[in-house]
């Protein structure tokens, strides 16, 4: 039994499944959870990208952490994400997510707003102020257009105020040029993560502490394994592994060009989790494009051809 904030493993973002009326399916969500913790995961990320995050009222958020962290109960460390545009609206989450028990919070820079690196420092200072949680940097400029910069990360970490971050920039140079200087500076205590599923064996072998992989949801199993052979340096069996999730992962095209990347990469994990018998409903938040028959079949498709049903 364990409350501790990781700081290494594979962690995914946790699917928040909806009703056809698009409320909570909680008794789909408490299925998911026990399928991500058969799959030997490390911890869970609930109200991230992959958990829709952006699209559920604040009352959805809560039921999804009271859901989660009673259903885990200690099991694995479960991160929180507190996303919003700015600082108050963002340390309001913080501190409903530690009145759940949250073991640790996951935040963007601030968006909408025109930033600076001063400012996104300042808004990471707030947070970590807010509450005792440690607080994880989530890089994702493709939607708050704001890189994390590694200065900024790396003497946020040297001041206590974050304790790792997600990079899903999909700059490899820039994750190395974090993990670098964090060796540089000796802060190893700064754990970092990628969240790009499809270069984690690079990620691990240039020193990641692990990933947050959305594919993750569909096949926790793999990533474990893909991580496993990476600790014990079997670069080969991480390489193998990591090229068929490789394949997997083209699932999340099938939405075609009628709809949003993220449309069509949610929809897929979801209608992934449904064929798999893990969740009740496929359905996404509006105002989301839903997938339709065909494209559901390709899903199943792929995870035919992944040995997955």
């Amino acid at each position: 039994m364990t409350n501790a904030a990781p700081s290494s493993g594979v962690i995914p973002p946790v699917c928040t499944p909806l009703t056809p009326e698009r409320e909570v399916d909680t008794a789909s969500l408490t299925r998911l959870v026990d399928h991500l913790l058969e799959g030997g995961v490390h911890g869970l990320f609930v109200l991230g990208s992959s958990s829709e995050v952006a699209f559920l009222p604040d009352r959805h958020r809560r039921t999804v952490l009271d859901i989660v962290l009673g259903h885990v109960a200690g099991q694995v460390p479960v991160l929180a994400g507190v996303i919003d545009m700015t600082a108050p609206r963002v340390v309001d989450h913080a501190r409903v997510a530690a009145e759940a028990g949250a073991a640790g919070l996951v935040a963007t820079a601030p968006f909408y707003t025109r930033t600076h690196p001063a400012e996104i420092a300042t808004h990471f200072r707030a947070i970590a102020a807010a509450t005792d949680l440690p607080v994880y940097a989530y890089d994702l400029p493709v939607s708050v257009h704001s890189k994390l910069p590694a200065d900024v990360l790396l003497e946020l970490a040297a001041e206590g105020v974050l304790a790792g971050l997600k990079d899903s920039s999909g700059d490899e140079a820039g994750l190395r040029q974090v993990i670098l200087g964090r060796r540089d500076r000796g802060l190893e205590s700064f754990a970092v993560f990628t969240g790009s599923e499809l270069t984690v064996d690079s990620a691990l072998w240039m020193g990641a502490d692990g990933v947050v992989p959305g594919l993750g949801n569909v096949d926790p199993h793999a990533y474990v394994r893909l991580y496993e052979a990476a600790r014990r340096g079997d670069w080969t069996a991480a390489r193998e592994e990591q090229e068929r999730l490789f394949r997997l992962f083209g699932l999340v095209n099938v939405g075609g060009p009628h709809m949003g990347r993220g449309s069509s990469a949610l929809g897929a994990f979801k209608a992934a989790l449904h064929l798999r018998g893990v969740i009740d409903h496929p359905t996404t938040a509006l105002p989301q494009v839903p997938l339709d028959a065909a494209e559901i079949d390709q899903v199943k498709t792929f995870l035919s051809e992944a040995a997955l049903i």
